[in-house]
């Protein structure tokens, strides 16, 4: 079995239908699984889940459809569905993109979200899961505010949400080590990927240990802050479809597993 920290996230499979996941799933030997909303509502999701050793560490949500300029209510509704139908399966988290904010000034959408958001964070706290916001690349500010790591931390300072960190998107940040430490007591997950100088392709991620991000530092860092969470494989681009989705995932849970065995004993 791999380590029961990792999940491979179902992004890295995007497209495949749910009998190709649960061969992926029992070829890598994972059993905490991250996934989309879109999964996680699907009934035959549920039954897969009644029928197999699965736990759900993660759930990504697109929040208000992408933009903060739709109806508060409907975005509401929306992400209440999906707090109640985690809460159902005992997922431990559901993180989130917060929605463009259009001609918006970055401050003005930053209330905008939190006003919006606000009761479904009250919501998810009686419901025991945790909501969290991920750090995203500014490539998808039509539908996401947190493009650092010192923004996420800060937009979820100001919302009382939790955090994603995904090492990709915030690892050559000149202040990282001091971010993440302060980051660390909201974060409910970290997600895990590489990056090879030079490539300029996209989204440019690589399987762990074939590029320059200092995975294995990010990971004690986390570990000896007291991180107690899971970390999540996102393998994506041209790289991972070069090798193989299944190949390189197999690979990512081979190198981070051997990591975290190395900084646990």
């Amino acid at each position: 079995m791999t380590h029961e920290r990792l999940s491979v996230h179902n992004v890295t499979f995007y497209g495949a239908p749910l009998t190709d996941l649960q061969k992926y799933w029992t070829d890598l030997a994972v059993t905490r699984l991250s996934i989309l909303d879109s999964q996680l509502l699907d009934p035959q999701f549920l039954n897969l889940l009644q029928h197999n050793n699965y736990s759900v560490e993660a759930v990504y949500h697109l929040f208000s459809g992408g933009t903060l300029a739709n109806d508060a209510q409907d975005a509401r509704t929306a992400l209440n569905r999906v707090i109640d139908a985690a809460a159902a399966v005992g997922a431990h988290t559901v993180y989130l993109l917060t929605g463009g904010r259009g001609p918006l000034t970055w401050a003005q959408a930053a209330e905008r979200f939190c006003e919006m958001v606000a009761r479904c964070a009250a919501h998810a706290k009686r419901s025991g899961v945790a909501l969290a916001i991920e750090n995203a690349s500014s490539l998808y500010a039509d539908i996401h505010l947190a493009h650092t790591l010192r923004d996420t931390v800060t937009l979820a300072e100001m919302s009382g949400l939790d955090i994603c960190i995904d090492v990709f998107h915030c690892w050559a940040e000149g202040d990282v080590d001091e971010l993440v430490r302060c980051a660390l007591p909201r974060t409910r997950l970290i997600q895990l990927s590489d990056y090879v100088l030079g490539d300029r392709s996209l989204p440019g991620r690589a399987v762990p240990g074939d590029g320059t991000i200092p995975i294995e530092g990010f990971v004690a860092q986390a570990l000896a802050g007291g991180y107690a969470h899971g970390f999540d494989l996102e393998l994506i681009g041209p790289r991972i479809e070069k090798e193989g989705r299944l190949e390189s995932a197999r690979r990512a849970c081979d190198v981070v597993e051997a990591m975290l065995i190395k900084l646990e004993a």
